[in-house]
C-alpha cells in the first residue's frame, strides 16, 4: 500500500537548493555592481571627461592632459579602492568571527593604530615623506602590534574576549603615543594629516603593485578559514568536537587580518566603518555561513569603498571630500543602530 509523502517532507531538499539558487544570484548581482562602480570611478571626478576620450587615454595614451587624468590619476585610485575595499571587508568579517562579536570592527586588535603609529614614527624621526617610503612602516607596524595582541590574549589561552581587551589597550597606548609626537613635531602632523583621514587621493600604479601582494595573499588566507570559524562561532567547545583547530584556526585569521588590514591601512591610511557595515548587510543575504559571506563582503565592500571616494569627488567639486570622512559620516550612524538594534534583542 503506497502512502504519500507528506508536502513538507518532499519540499525539504527544494529550500537548499533555492537558498543556493538565491546566494549565487546575489554573488553575480554584486559583483555587476562592482563593474558599475568601477567604470564610474574611472569616468567620474572633478573633471569633466567624455566616455570617448575616457576610452582613448585607457587603450591609446599620448600623454596629454586628458590621458593623464584618467591613466594615471583615476585609474590607480580605483584599483587601489577595489584592492583595500575587499581587504577591508574581509578583514571585518574575520574580525567579527574571531571575537564572535558583530559590532566588532579591522581597528579592534589595534592594527589601524599600530600602522599609524609606525608611519607617524617614520615621519616624524626618520624624515621618510612619500607613500612608497612608508607602506612598508605601516605594514611592519600593523603585524607587530598583531604579535603583541596574540601574545597579551595569552597565545595557547587566547579567547575572543582577552584579543579584544589587549587590542583595545594596545589601540589606546598607541593613540596617546600618535598624539604626543603630532604636537611635538608639527612638521609631521602636517604631512600625516591626509594620510590619517583615510583617502584614495595619493594612488599610483606603484602603490597598488606594492600592497597587492599582501592583499592578495590575505584574501586567500581569509577566505580558506572561513569553514573553520564557522565552527568557532558555535563555541570553543563545540568547535574542539567537530574538529576544529582553534588555536591554528585564530593565528591564520590573525595573520589574514595583519595582511588585509595592514596593507590596506598603510595605502589609503585608516578608513573606519567599511568591514563594520558590509558584513551586516551581508547577512542578510547569506545567513551566518562565511563561506558565503567572505566573498559577498570581498564584492561589495569594495562597492562601499568607491561609492563613497565618487561621492566625495561629486558633491565638493572642483575639489573633493576624502573618503574616509564620507564612510565616517555614514558609518556612524548606522553603527549607533546596529548598537541600539543588539541591546534591544537582549531586553
Amino acid at each position: 500500500m503506497l502512502v504519500d509523502s507528506p508536502p513538507e517532507a518532499a519540499n525539504a531538499p527544494a529550500a537548499p537548493r533555492r537558498r543556493q539558487i538565491t546566494r549565487s544570484a546575489g554573488l553575480v548581482a554584486s559583483v555587476g555592481a562592482l563593474v558599475v562602480v568601477a567604470a564610474l570611478g574611472i569616468v567620474v571626478g572633478a573633471k569633466q571627461v567624455p566616455l570617448d576620450q575616457v576610452w582613448h587615454a585607457l587603450f591609446h595614451y599620448t600623454g596629454d592632459d586628458t590621458d593623464v587624468v584618467v591613466r594615471d590619476v583615476r585609474l590607480p585610485r580605483t584599483l587601489l579602492g577595489l584592492l583595500a575595499g575587499a581587504a577591508l571587508g574581509l578583514a571585518g568579517t574575520v574580525m567579527q568571527a574571531l571575537t564572535r562579536n558583530p559590532l566588532a570592527d579591522p581597528g579592534v586588535l589595534g592594527i589601524n593604530a599600530g600602522a599609524s603609529a609606525a608611519v607617524v614614527s617614520a615621519i616624524s624621526f626618520l624624515g621618510i615623506t612619500s607613500l612608497t617610503g612608508y607602506v612598508w612602516f605601516a605594514f611592519l607596524g600593523a603585524a607587530v602590534v598583531s604579535v603583541a595582541v596574540y601574545v597579551l590574549g595569552g597565545t595557547r589561552s587566547a579567547t575572543p574576549v582577552r584579543l579584544a581587551l589587549a587590542g583595545t589597550a594596545l589601540s589606546a597606548v598607541l593613540i596617546g603615543y600618535i598624539n604626543a609626537v603630532n604636537l611635538l613635531d608639527t612638521a609631521a602632523l602636517d604631512r600625516m594629516r591626509f594620510w590619517t583621514v583615510g583617502s584614495l587621493a595619493s594612488a599610483t600604479l606603484t602603490t597598488v603593485q606594492e600592497v597587492a601582494p599582501f592583499l592578495l595573499a590575505g584574501a586567500v588566507l581569509a577566505l580558506a578559514v572561513g569553514r573553520p570559524l564557522n565552527a568557532i562561532a558555535l563555541g570553543d567547545d563545540q568547535a574542539r568536537a567537530l574538529g576544529a583547530r582553534l588555536t591554528r584556526t585564530r593565528v591564520l585569521a590573525m595573520i589574514a587580518v595583519t595582511l588585509l588590514c595592514g596593507g590596506a591601512t598603510a595605502a589609503c591610511g585608516p578608513i573606519v566603518y567599511v568591514g563594520l557595515m558590509v558584513p551586516h548587510v551581508v547577512r542578510a543575504v547569506t545567513g551566518p555561513d562565511l563561506r558565503w559571506i567572505l566573498p559577498y563582503s570581498a564584492v561589495l565592500s569594495p562597492v562601499l569603498l568607491l561609492g563613497a571616494d565618487i561621492l566625495g569627488r561629486v558633491v565638493a567639486r572642483p575639489g573633493e571630500i576624502q573618503v574616509g570622512i564620507v564612510t565616517a559620516v555614514v558609518g556612524g550612524p548606522v553603527f549607533i543602530y546596529l548598537v541600539r538594534r543588539r541591546r534591544m534583542a537582549q531586553l
